[in-house]
Parts: structure tokens; C-alpha cells; sequence
């Protein structure tokens, strides 16, 4: 599993790790059942304080995404729904988006080209 964190991004560490978690469920790289590196391993790949890790891991324990259980580490309970899935991916998009100087509405005519550019 290769997480990966944008230094230049403003959120908050653990909410970067959650991202990037959830994102590799929602590729396939992680798959319900499966089970997630110990947390210290994860901090020290990417390069954050273990308890950012373990923070990060409660919130999508709490989301239902992953599964605690003691003595069997972390588990992937299932793959987050399309739409949860595309709505985080689309508030990352207008975040940077954003970043660039770029509106909401710039967004929407860009996909809208490319939509048409498919079609």
C-alpha cells in the first residue's frame, strides 16, 4: 500500500491520511478484509506522528469503513459508497482548484468540456 501526503495541502495531517486511506479502499488497493499496516508503521512510511495515524484510522472506523479488533489489528469493512466517494473527491478538486485561482464554476465548465470532449 503506497500513501502518499501533499506537504503543501492546508488541511490538518490526520485528515490528509484519512484521504489517502479512503482513496486507496476506493481504488482496490485495500480490500474489504483486508488488513491495514500497525499504525506505527504507516506514521514512519509517512513521515507523521503515530497518534495523527491513529486518529485518522478512528474517523473512518467511524465513518464504518474500518473495523478495530483486538489482536487482529485494523480491517477494511467495506468500500465507502459512489456518491461519498465522489463527494470527497470532488471537495479535494475544488480545494486545489481553489489554490490555483480557480472558481467553482471554472470547475464545473472545465468538466463540462470534458464531458462533451468524451462524448
Amino acid at each position: 500500500m503506497l500513501l502518499t501526503l501533499d506537504l503543501n495541502d492546508p488541511r490538518p495531517l490526520h485528515e490528509q491520511v484519512a484521504v489517502a486511506i479512503r482513496r486507496a479502499i476506493e481504488a482496490g488497493d485495500i480490500a474489504p478484509g483486508d488488513r491495514l499496516p500497525p499504525a506505527r508503521d504507516l506514521a514512519h512510511a509517512l513521515g507523521v506522528n503515530a497518534n495523527t495515524v491513529l486518529r485518522s484510522l478512528r474517523d473512518l472506523r467511524d465513518e464504518g469503513l474500518l473495523e478495530f479488533r483486538r489482536g487482529r489489528g485494523v480491517s477494511v469493512l467495506r468500500r465507502p459508497d459512489g456518491r461519498a466517494a465522489l463527494r470527497t473527491r470532488a471537495r479535494d478538486l475544488l480545494d486545489e482548484a481553489a489554490r490555483y485561482g480557480l472558481t467553482a464554476g471554472d470547475v464545473v465548465a472545465l468538466i463540462t468540456d470534458l464531458s462533451e470532449e468524451m462524448a
